[in-house]
């Protein structure tokens, strides 16, 4: 039974969506969530939710992308409640479809900095506590996008790819600590943002399952991954994609 009472966790993006989901269900089995979002109106209705599980609630209101600021926001979080355990590596922007001559710098840079270096430097905030205590959980949200790529959206999937790459780099380099750190690799997921007309077209050509993730399917394997249940799982990639991406299909 996955047990997290006494244990903190740092959800980056869990103003909404799959963070939203993460930071609930971790609250229900015992954890106190920091709410780490850019939007810090729902980051505020996150913790009203963590809080109302009767656990404790911490907000950063921050833009990842901001290294300085998300740091110092991350290193008063821990001071105020004590530690951090878990960090999900959660927070990202959607893809804009747009092909590689479409591209510009900005966009680029913003997508790589957000998924790329926000994963990178949330992770180095917290690992200090965690090499002291000789334990720790991190897992990374990428995508499918990010293992079998896709016709558009080029800086998306090469940012989402780079976790990949973080996630198995640090689980050989934090191991000497007892600290695990894995990846899931979401396909579709209803998180509302997506047109439903035109995803109903793009499921039944590319999902066997036929249909899209609850952002809670994504939360229960950030669950697993954050206990004590996959003490001997690191360095993985974990698919939640219906099939999306077996090969062949």
């Amino acid at each position: 039974m996955q047990d997290f009472d006494g244990k903190v966790a740092l959800i980056t993006g869990s103003g909404a969506g799959i963070g939203r989901a993460d930071a609930l269900l971790l609250a229900d089995k015992g954890a106190d969530i920091v709410v780490q979002d850019f939007n810090a109106e729902t980051a505020a209705e996150t913790a009203d939710l963590v809080r109302a599980k009767g656990r404790e609630a911490h907000v950063i209101a921050s833009d990842v992308a901001d290294i300085a600021d998300t740091q110092a926001k991350i290193v008063a979080a821990e001071a105020a409640m004590g530690r951090i355990d878990i960090l999900v590596n959660n927070a990202g922007i959607g893809a804009d479809y747009r092909n590689t001559e479409e591209l510009d710098g900005p966009s680029f840079r913003r997508m790589v900095d957000v998924h790329v270096k926000g994963t990178f430097f949330a992770t180095q905030a917290v690992l200090p506590g965690m090499k002291a205590r000789g334990t720790g959980k991190i897992v990374n949200i990428a995508s499918n996008w990010g293992q079998r790529g896709n016709a558009f959206a080029p800086h998306y999937c090469s940012a989402k790819a780079a976790i990949l790459g973080l996630t198995k780099a640090w689980a050989k380099e934090f191991a000497p600590w007892k600290i695990n750190v894995n990846c899931i690799a979401p396909g579709w997921v209803n998180t509302g943002m997506s047109d439903p007309a035109v995803m109903a077209d793009v499921i039944a050509r590319e999902v066997p399952l036929g249909r899209e993730a609850a952002p809670v399917e994504i939360a229960y394997a950030v669950a697993y991954l954050a206990s004590a249940e996959a003490d001997f799982i690191t360095g993985q990639v974990i698919p939640i994609n219906g099939g999306d991406t077996i090969v062949g299909i």
